[in-house]
């Protein structure tokens, strides 16, 4: 009897690994960071010898692909992509990478239409394969994974393993990004989400070279870009999947693969009932007990845009195209009306109505009661921009190339400007009789806000698209347009002449703007640690001051916003800030999450309004 119960525990000891190795061996190849440009050719031809030699290698059962699969995220780049994939006689499979998801004109539309959706699922020999996207989507921050993705992993690994992961079945998890702290703003999130289960390996790029990682435990392994190397050779990855073991090797054109290398399909390499290694320090929430969470909302979908406000309510578009209708006194669900995708750019609510651009190619003007469809205007191509209304009109940019004119009652288009060369994701400032945007094209234009012709345009000698005054939202007074741009300057434009006033880069900002109310200081955050403030007078720029708040690295584009001589301030990593307009002094900090804060908006001097793209809305009180 002894013995037969050693057996039978013996059995129950060694069946998880038993369950482990039931496959059989395969090889894949995988290839990262393919960087395909409509104007540089070459990594074209990089990827084309690729493809061909994959096609000639012996037994590969798949290829997977993993982001940043073009430069510039276009649509037309992005069917050439697909062309050469085409050619590959296995099965493919892909996830997107940041150039897909920071320069879209599409809203990363284009890239689900033309392969197929953003994420990938498939079981191959006895494990599963799973591909997300990484993020950030349309705002410069750090990775983020969207909650309605992280629950969709643990549901699919869930499903794959009938309800109980004791049944320990294998699973290979592709992102873009690898999954730690510098690089994924949630990565614990998704470390502790996915931990229960018996994930062997996570695949990406981003680094454009070979690194064997853990994240909280969890392998990881970053592979190669396949552009040519320093000696002109493309490259892509290898794996060599075999009963008890994973072989990674980087395979170069017209060279032997080498291995470089080796995780185990048995061992142990996590603690499956564990918690991730470091999660985000909200001490400072301590240091400033007088912020506090009036209300807060988890919506469950990433936001990219600010929330808008009238009277007693609070609208807010997500990534899932809800534009959501909130109570501004207790955070309270009214009405949620559903676009067919998602929404990057800011509302914007008058007289009852509020306007929003969806990537499903239309504006929508819905009714703030209960959130019925008065009209809707349809664009050639997605609608990314914000939306800014005066007197009757919101003022509106989409990816077709056009800027928009519509009447808020009606629906009518007043005017359009069809001669914008990039796409718009801004909020167009309406100053004096213009009204003046910035797009991916290196260009500010000012318009006649009554009939839509062009006044001027702005270059500043900027040549590169990704240098474009785009995803800043510009400011006026004395005269004068201030912008920032990626080049990391900060420029002042005659407002009738759209003539250079003055350009810096004293301060090293990047794509943020403030006005002061009195109209006489500008703001600007730095990428490193410190709000700066300039004079908005005079025809030299000249620094009033400088404040060190201590966010460390920084370059989200959110606006700095003033509000009773209190200048309201955000981050990447869910700080909100406060410093005196007139001097800088630091009054508060307050610590919502570990992923980027919207452009907040400041009701008063004590009440901040804030979204988050880890799906927070809310409202933060400060008590006097």
């Amino acid at each position: 009897m002894n013995r037969r119960l050693l057996i039978i525990i013996l059995i129950a000891c060694l069946l998880p690994i038993g369950m482990q190795a039931q496959h059989k061996p395969f090889r894949f190849a995988q290839l990262t960071d393919l960087h395909l440009s409509p104007k540089n050719p070459k990594p074209t031809e990089d990827l084309l010898r690729s493809v061909a030699q994959i096609n000639a290698t012996d037994s590969i059962d798949f290829v997977l692909i993993t982001g940043d699969v073009t430069e510039e995220g276009d649509h037309a780049t992005m069917q050439k992509l697909k062309t050469c994939l085409d050619l590959l006689k296995m099965p493919y499979y892909i996830a997107l990478g940041n150039h897909e998801t920071k320069w879209s004109d599409s809203g990363c539309t284009a890239f689900g239409e033309i392969f197929g959706g953003d994420r990938f699922e498939f079981e191959h020999k006895g494990i599963l394969f799973l591909g997300f996207n990484s993020g950030p989507l349309m705002r410069m921050a750090y990775g983020h994974v969207v909650p309605q993705d992280i629950n969709w992993m643990k549901e699919r690994m869930e499903a794959f393993n009938q309800g109980d992961p004791q049944k320990n079945k294998p699973v290979i998890l592709a992102t873009h990004y690898p999954i730690q702290e510098g690089d994924v703003d949630n990565w614990y999130e998704v470390t502790d989400a996915v931990r229960p289960y018996n994930v062997r390996l996570f695949i990406g790029g981003h680094y454009h070279s070979n690194r064997n990682l853990r994240y909280d435990g969890i392998p990881g392994i970053l592979m190669r870009s396949n552009l040519s190397d320093k000696e002109g050779k493309p490259g892509y990855g290898i794996y060599d999947v075999t009963e008890d073991s994973i072989r990674v090797y980087s395979q170069r054109i017209g060279e032997a693969k080498k291995q470089w290398a080796s995780l185990s399909l048995t061992k142990p390499y996590y603690d499956r009932n564990g918690k991730a290694e470091k999660y985000p320090d909200f001490s400072v929430n301590k240091e400033f007990a007088k912020v506090k969470e009036q209300w807060m909302v988890q919506t469950g979908a990433g936001i990219y845009c600010s929330p808008a406000i009238e009277k007693d309510k609070v609208f807010v578009g997500d990534d899932m195209g809800r534009l959501t209708a909130y109570t501004l006194k207790n955070g309270k669900q009214l009405w949620s009306f559903s676009s067919d995708k998602r929404i990057v750019g800011t509302p914007a609510v008058s007289e009852g109505i509020v306007v929003f651009g969806s990537a499903d190619r239309h504006i929508y003007g819905l009714s703030v009661k209960d959130g019925s469809l008065l009209w809707k205007v349809i664009a050639a191509e997605p609608v990314l921009g914000a939306v800014t209304i005066e007197n009757g009109l919101a003022f509106i940019g989409a990816s077709d190339h056009t800027f928009r004119a519509i009447n808020i009652h009606t629906g009518k288009m007043v005017w359009a400007y069809t001669d914008v060369k990039g796409y718009i994701e801004t909020k167009p400032l309406v100053t004096e009789d213009k009204v003046i945007f910035g797009a991916w094209d290196n260009t500010l234009y000012a318009l006649d806000k009554t009939n839509g012709k062009e006044v001027w345009k702005w270059t500043g000698g900027l040549t590169r698209m990704h240098f474009s005054p785009a995803a800043v939202w510009p400011v006026a007074a004395n005269g004068k347009v201030f912008i920032t741009d990626p080049e990391r300057a900060m420029t002042a434009v005659d407002v009738q002449t759209g003539q250079t006033v003055w350009r810096t880069s004293q301060s090293m900002v990047r794509e943020t703007i403030g006005l002061s109310e009195d109209h006489q200081r500008i703001y600007s955050k730095t990428m490193n640690d410190s709000i700066v403030c300039y004079s908005a007078q005079g025809d030299t720029p000249r620094q009033l001051w400088a404040s060190n708040v201590g966010f460390g690295y920084e370059h989200a584009p959110s606006m700095q916003m003033e509000k009773d001589d209190i200048m309201f301030g955000s981050t990447k990593e869910g700080l909100i800030f406060a410093l005196e307009g007139k001097t800088g002094e630091v009054l508060w900090k307050h610590k919502i999450g570990n992923s980027l804060i919207n452009t907040v908006i400041p009701l008063n001097g004590h009440e901040v309004l804030f979204t988050a793209t880890s799906g927070e809305v809310g409202l933060l009180r400060i008590k006097k």
